[in-house]
């Protein structure tokens, strides 16, 4: 379809099928609204797989040095939710992805697990279409020099290693706050970090996963500020190999 060339070009790969993109832009809320047609949600779970495939066998082939622990944990940096999000924001899918009235309202199109669904159903789309060449291209070229880091900071627990950054810097213990929203089966959190005048936000299935991504950014802050810490990372990887 016309609407969506932008879109193939921002992705890498145009459709022979459009009405397979067409599928993986559709929204669970927006199909209910529109006569309760197909939405995007078997494409996401194939492309759960093909992402999970690329990025293993990427890895298995350009770290041979790495045991599976590690090659685990890198996987697991690459495929989380917050790196798919990151993502489409790069490729602008949010504006392309149907969503009803409901989710439109409260900002559908930027929210993250939306964002990470959405994409996972492109990568499941693009499989369909031409095969698994084609899909390995398309997240391999967008995930680009992500799948290329490599090292003990690439899998740092980032709790541990912001608290060894409040020491250092003669910061306040940090302090976390978080809130979950929506249903058991469909929970999603959110959580804060105050470190002083430092405050970190981050969001996940988990609380765990909450408060690392919100760990991960008052780390970022900090390191940002200072230029000797941010330079000379070893000094203060104690904590960050497991």
């Amino acid at each position: 379809m016309a609407e969506h060339e932008a879109l193939e070009a921002r992705i890498g790969h145009h459709f022979a099928d459009a009405e397979l993109l067409d599928l993986a832009l559709r929204h669970r809320s927006w199909c209910s609204e529109n006569g309760a047609v197909e939405s995007n949600e078997r494409l996401e779970f194939l492309g759960d797989s093909v992402l999970g495939l690329v990025v293993t066998r990427q890895l298995f082939v350009s770290l041979p040095d790495l045991d599976e622990g590690l090659l685990a944990r890198h996987r697991a940096e690459l495929v989380n939710w917050r790196t798919l999000s990151e993502l489409a924001r790069e490729i602008e899918l949010g504006a392309s992805i149907r969503l009803g009235r409901g989710e439109i309202s409260t900002g559908g199109s930027d929210k993250s697990s939306i964002l990470a669904d959405a994409l996972e159903a492109v990568f499941g789309a693009v499989f369909l279409d031409a095969g698994l060449e084609a899909a390995t291209t398309v997240v391999l070229g967008l995930l680009g020099t992500r799948v290329s880091l490599t090292g003990a900071d690439a899998f740092s627990d980032h709790k541990s290693r912001l608290q060894e950054l409040a020491a250092a810097t003669g910061r306040s213990v940090p302090e976390y706050s978080i809130i979950g929203e929506g249903p058991d089966h469909d929970r999603w959190y959110r959580a804060e970090v105050t470190v002083g005048e430092i405050h970190g936000d981050g969001a996940g299935r988990s609380k765990k996963q909450a408060e690392q991504g919100a760990a991960q950014v008052a780390c970022q802050l900090i390191s940002g500020e200072d230029d000797t810490l941010s330079s000379s990372p070893n000094q203060l990887n104690g904590a960050d190999h497991g």
